[in-house]
């Protein structure tokens, strides 16, 4: 349980916040690149960190974020003419570059000087990994940008990126991803006897935890009939990324970013659902980053298939998460929970950001900064006599850093 005050510093992330000071500090992932497919493309109106702006690439393909209101009199420049490696505002044609640069301000005399004292707030993007990245921290602390096992692993065909809005909370979010505990009752599928469709015991698993440069890695170990352990042990990359133990995912995984303090981006990398997948894994509302299955519509839960098929009566893993996190509100009051020994992962977790936040304040940077490596982990499930975390994980990853990487440019 928090403190009411330690759960505002938590789940606040907008500008000047201790935890959104912390996000600052490292690259983001914020669109994904069919919504800038090209050169001089119509720009993308963005929300992140309780922050509005536009995102465009420019006619020699550089992607860069400005603040959404002109520095002029405010107009919004999504409206803007993408053109001629700038983007211009319609109201009275000022036009800036990728470095926030006023280029041009023909409604001031030729002679005028003005321009050059003029800048749009801006944040630098780069395409990495199949998405496009913003970084919104002081310039002189940008770091390269980082090795998550995908990003620099030959590229598959096969690869997807999936993106969407959750109306909730950003920890929340996270919080669900590093509880091994609900698998087994939010996400169980039964056969026609009721009977889970999961190997060995795993409605009460227990947690073992190591801090790591990176972050830490959490596992959960689940006695099996006979006499081993099925351990599933799940990396927390940060600032959010989480890699969880599935079939389809291998290195990637899982990130939840702050929209602003009452909504979230989504976004998984993985290898695409498999074929006996009937629901699609992400479904939108047209032109929206709505799911289909949503608050409004109690998520379309199915009363019959809640007794005869799965657990929830809800189609797929998204789904079910987000009626959960959401159900919970926009920001869950946490001063009125009761947290058990299968919430060791969160409990670490909401005390690890907080330190981290806490220390940036006084001017110490976090470890996983300095080297882009660092982010490079995958997920473990195994079956194993071993009842101890460490000696599975050190083995597993020092094999997965030995394996030869295709390291990118920058």
């Amino acid at each position: 349980m928090l403190s009411q005050a330690e759960n505002q510093l938590l789940t606040r992330a907008g500008p000047g916040t201790l935890m959104g000071e912390l996000f600052r500090r490292f690259w983001l992932p914020a669109l994904q690149l069919w919504e800038l497919p090209e050169p001089d493309c119509p720009p993308v109106r963005f929300r992140i960190l309780g922050e509005d702006l536009v995102a465009f690439r420019d006619s020699e393909g550089r992607v860069a974020f400005l603040r959404e209101n002109c520095p002029h009199r405010g107009a919004s420049l999504f409206f803007g003419r993408n053109e001629e490696s700038g983007l211009r505002c319609v109201y009275h044609g000022w036009k800036f570059d990728v470095s926030g640069a006023c280029v041009d301000m023909p409604s001031e005399p030729a002679e005028s000087n003005f321009k050059a004292k003029v800048r749009a707030a801006v944040y630098p993007g780069v395409e990495h990994g199949g998405l496009i990245w913003i970084y919104m921290g002081p310039p002189e602390k940008q770091p390269p940008l980082p090795h998550y096992h995908w990003c620099i692993q030959p590229k598959s065909e096969t690869l997807r990126v999936y993106k969407w809005m959750q109306e909730s909370n950003w920890v929340q979010g996270l919080e669900g991803n590093i509880d091994t505990a609900h698998i087994g009752f939010l996400h169980r599928t039964l056969d026609q006897m009721g009977a889970q469709r999961i190997p060995g015991n795993f409605n009460a698993p227990r947690l073992q935890l190591i801090e790591t440069e990176f972050g830490f890695v959490y596992g959960g170990r689940r006695d099996r009939p006979e006499g081993d352990y099925y351990w599933r042990l799940t990396p927390f990359v940060l600032p959010t990324f989480t890699s969880i133990p599935n079939p389809v995912w291998g290195g990637g995984g899982l990130f939840v970013i702050p929209r602003d303090d009452t909504t979230s981006w989504w976004f998984t990398i993985s290898e695409p659902m498999p074929a006996y997948a009937t629901t699609p894994y992400v479904d939108l509302i047209p032109g929206t980053w709505r799911q289909t299955r949503n608050r409004e519509n109690d998520y379309m839960i199915d009363r019959e298939m809640q007794r005869t098929y799965n657990y929830s009566g809800m189609v797929t893993n998204r789904v079910q998460d987000a009626a959960v996190t959401e159900s919970m509100g926009a920001v869950y009051d946490r001063t009125r929970e009761h947290l058990g020994t299968s919430d060791l992962a969160i409990i670490f977790m909401r005390r690890y950001l907080l330190r981290l936040a806490r220390q940036l304040q006084e001017g110490i940077e976090p470890r996983v900064l300095s080297d882009p490596r660092l982010f490079l982990v995958r997920p473990v499930h195994i079956y194993t006599e071993e009842a101890d975390l460490r000696p599975i994980w050190e083995r597993d990853h020092a094999e997965h850093l030995r394996q030869p990487v295709a390291v990118p440019a920058g």
